[in-house]
């Protein structure tokens, strides 16, 4: 993993960070059972030149997120089988550090009492599944901030 400077600046008029340089490079996790989505995400995270690995199921996505170490890992909940809560629980059972890595990115409309429960879990964020690149650099540097 390639680590460069990473400048984040608060700005106290506007109760918000920005971030200044953002030259680290994160390897990402990727778990969605849509390949278009996987594509999309990665020809995104991409023109960062950050390093994604991308998985349609979230027992493959598991096992990739106990073998390695990840900076980001991006969770769609709905998957057939053995979906994203299934993954949550088993990570937390077997590797809970990497919890606080998880952003639950999905299409769900989600009751404040659900984002609260998964927060509770250990997850980094819940975010709407994103549609745009604004977004996505969006969540990219909550990632950072949180």
């Amino acid at each position: 993993m390639n680590f460069f400077i990473h400048l984040v600046v608060y700005f106290e008029t506007t109760s918000r960070y920005d971030i200044i340089c953002s030259d680290y490079l994160m390897k990402v996790l990727h778990i969605d059972d849509a390949p278009e989505i996987c594509e999309l995400y990665a020809d995104m995270f991409a023109i960062d030149e950050h390093e994604v690995q991308s998985t349609n199921t979230a027992q493959e996505g598991l096992d990739l997120a106990l073998k390695n170490d990840y900076d980001l890992i991006l969770l769609d909940l709905c998957m057939p089988k053995y979906g994203g809560m299934n993954f949550l629980r088993d990570l937390k059972n077997k590797r809970p550090s990497e919890l606080r890595k998880v952003i639950v990115v999905s299409v769900l409309q989600m009751t404040p009492n659900q984002t609260k429960e998964l927060k509770k879990m250990g997850i980094h964020s819940v975010e709407e599944k994103p549609t745009n690149l604004q977004q996505l650099e969006n969540i990219k540097k909550n990632a950072w901030l949180k």
